[in-house]
């Protein structure tokens, strides 16, 4: 008990430091006094427009797409007992990019509702097929046999995506930002669309974490206990759709943090699902804030596409993690 706290609190303290560096960097860089004096309803105006209207809508944009993409990768990761289980790499943000792609370029719909429908129809068909192209598979273990169908309708989703953007390079000029995982968009608008559907996402996975518990003491064990191994799949596959359907729906496609948070939360955590997905929610939004702040700095006054910086950093985030004393493997 007191290891899950001292955890959470470290977790907390992490993405309150990215949070910090968020609202602080920038074309103009603002000083840790300047915010604490925004904090308490004082300092200038300026101050206060760039912190509440532009930074801190944007920071929590981004911590809410980490915190969805930390979490959907724990429960993949738990349910199929695949470490290397992650939105990305299971095609299901490619699915969820390829449905937006098609349905604002091609059919012209738009507002934030349109495209959360069609970021988590993309992203079930996608799972779907990952399900069934995993069942041809032959010879392999089942986390690997998901990993190759993963890969395979993720790359094929790719590689529409970009033949249906070169066709008609001026109309998908308008989600060219976006499709390399980006904050730039009005968050405050996406925001409102945003928030309901991670509620029910998040509560959902509340209910599924004790299931999950369960399920990885094997799938024997776990039916004389009295769960249904179908039914915490399903449940699993509907909340990782959600959740990942809705980020990418949001900030685009955003690699390896849905892979990098759980891992580092399990280390850190431990074994009960609970506390590794907790916990992988606070480090996917510490990474996304982190990552965010870190493009605006180094390309300023331009910026470095939060989607990029995450595809930079994680692969060396994602070595030391499996390189360490104890891996990854439970």
């Amino acid at each position: 008990m007191r290891r899950s706290v001292a955890v959470a609190l470290l977790c907390t303290g992490l993405l309150a430091l990215a949070m910090a560096a968020g609202l602080l960097a920038g074309v103009k860089s603002l000083s840790l006094p300047t915010l604490l004096e925004v904090a308490l309803g004082r300092g200038d105006a300026e101050a206060r427009l760039i912190l509440l209207e532009l930074r801190l809508p944007r920071v929590v944009l981004g911590c809410l797409v980490g915190a969805a993409l930390g979490i959907a990768g724990g429960i993949i990761q738990a349910a199929t007992r695949n470490p290397l289980g992650d939105p990305g790499l299971l095609g299901i943000n490619a699915g969820a990019g390829l449905a937006i792609v098609v349905g604002a370029g091609l059919l012209g719909l738009s507002g934030m509702g349109a495209l959360l429908t069609l970021a988590a129809a993309g992203a079930a068909l996608a799972a779907l097929g990952v399900q069934s192209l995993a069942g041809l598979v032959q010879g392999s273990s089942a986390p690997l046999r998901l990993t190759l169908a993963g890969v395979a309708v993720g790359a094929m989703c790719m590689g529409l995506t970009q033949a249906i953007a070169l066709a008609d390079p001026e109309r998908f000029d308008l989600v060219r930002n976006w499709r390399v995982g980006s904050l730039a968009g009005d968050a405050g608008l996406i925001l409102p669309s945003l928030v309901p559907a991670l509620g029910v996402g998040l509560v959902a996975t509340a209910l599924l974490a004790p299931r999950l518990n369960i399920a990885a003491l094997g799938e024997e064990r776990a039916a004389s206990l009295g769960l249904s191994i179908g039914v915490t799949r399903g449940l699993a596959l509907f909340v990782t759709v959600l959740l990942a359907g809705t980020a990418t729906a949001a900030a685009g496609p955003v690699a390896f943090v849905g892979l990098a948070a759980p891992h580092a939360a399990r280390r850190l955590a431990g074994a009960d699902e609970r506390a590794v997905l907790l916990n992988a929610g606070l480090i996917g939004a510490a990474l996304i804030a982190a990552a965010d702040a870190l493009g605006r700095i180094a390309a300023a006054p331009a910026e470095i596409p939060v989607g990029v910086v995450t595809a930079l950093l994680g692969a060396p985030i994602l070595v030391l993690l499996v390189g360490g004393r104890r891996g990854v493997a439970r």
